[in-house]
């Protein structure tokens, strides 16, 4: 499945080192981790990249060691990250993982980070005057970072848009907006031309996750896309709607499978696909995240991929993709 030739799509936000038990046992007597780097936009941007689109991100990372590796990282699946600011005062972020048997609680360590730093002056680096972007993403994440943040996503989104996009994935995180206002994310969303969002993290934020309301709720944007877990994916579009089914997948591990869906639904959308394509896309996407412990797995094959993706009905609904 690949979508060469779409032009070329700038990904926006933070990406932080993570940091996850190499053995078993209590976190405070862990003495051996494994670093590794997490961050929406950038995973979207490297599903993108595996896809044939050309992609790059755009960040703020400290003057470290671990900026060093999330630059190496991100660049190292072929994504352009030659327009990432290094702060020479602000670190890299940091998250750990704290696994256990109840759960694998997160602690976030971003606060003053290098991203955190940013503002309306970066959407200068993002080369929207080039003729060479055809979509900026965002994702809610970056509004709850800090004020200087959500002023650059503004900032972006009042920009008139000559020849680009921009899409927005609404990426719920509680844990973010304890301290800050959720309700400017419906602002953000109705000022994108394509969101995404999750029906249960709708739910959350909005109060709702039905398509049909939601659409209400968010009339701006061309394109409203509803994630709905297991059950498949709402497009609303020109009036219309459209539903695809998810596919039926052995699930290794969810954590990623949301941003894989928007680089494919994304990829298949510039290419100009018909809805029900670019929803399975999505799809198809998700999946190769989902069967791998991975952020970003593994591409599935095209001799998978490609017939799926214009299959009829009963085969597309029929189809089980294991390990």
């Amino acid at each position: 499945m690949r979508f060469d030739h779409v032009g070329g799509v700038v990904c926006l936000g933070e990406t932080m080192v993570m940091m996850v038990p190499a053995e078993p046992g209590p976190v405070h007597l862990v003495r051996t981790w494994h670093r590794a780097v997490g961050g929406a936009e950038s995973n979207v941007a490297v599903h993108l990249a595996r896809l044939g689109v050309r992609s790059s991100w755009v960040s703020a990372v400290g003057d470290d060691s671990f900026g060093l590796a999330v630059l190496d990282a991100v660049g190292g699946f072929g994504v352009d990250v030659s327009r990432v600011r290094v702060d020479p005062d602000r670190p890299t972020g940091l998250y750990v993982k704290e696994a256990s048997p109840h759960g694998s609680p997160v602690r976030y360590y971003r606060r003053g980070s290098a991203a955190s730093g940013m503002g309306p002056e970066m959407v200068d680096r993002l080369g929207l005057g080039s003729g060479e972007v055809a979509l900026v993403h965002l994702s809610g994440i970056t509004a709850a970072l800090s004020d200087s943040c959500l002023e650059m996503m503004r900032e972006l989104l009042r920009r008139p848009r000559h020849g680009f996009r921009v899409s927005f994935d609404l990426n719920w995180r509680p844990a973010l907006w304890t301290d800050r206002d959720p309700r400017v994310l419906r602002e953000l969303a109705d000022s994108a031309d394509v969101v995404l969002a999750g029906a249960d993290e709708a739910e959350l934020v909005w109060g709702t996750g039905d398509p049909a309301r939601l659409r209400q709720l968010l009339p701006g944007p061309a394109s409203l896309v509803v994630k709905q877990g297991a059950e498949g994916a709402t497009l609303l579009e020109g009036g219309e709607s459209y539903f695809e089914p998810a596919l039926e997948v052995e699930v290794v591990e969810p954590v990623g499978a949301g941003d894989a869906f928007a680089a494919g639904f994304l990829a298949a959308t510039l290419a100009g696909e018909a809805p029900p394509v670019r929803l399975r896309a999505g799809h198809l996407q998700a999946a190769s995240a989902l069967l791998t412990a991975e952020d970003v797995g593994d591409p599935l094959p095209d001799d998978v991929t490609v017939p799926l993706l214009h299959a009829d009905p009963r085969t597309w609904a029929s189809a089980r993709l294991e390990v």
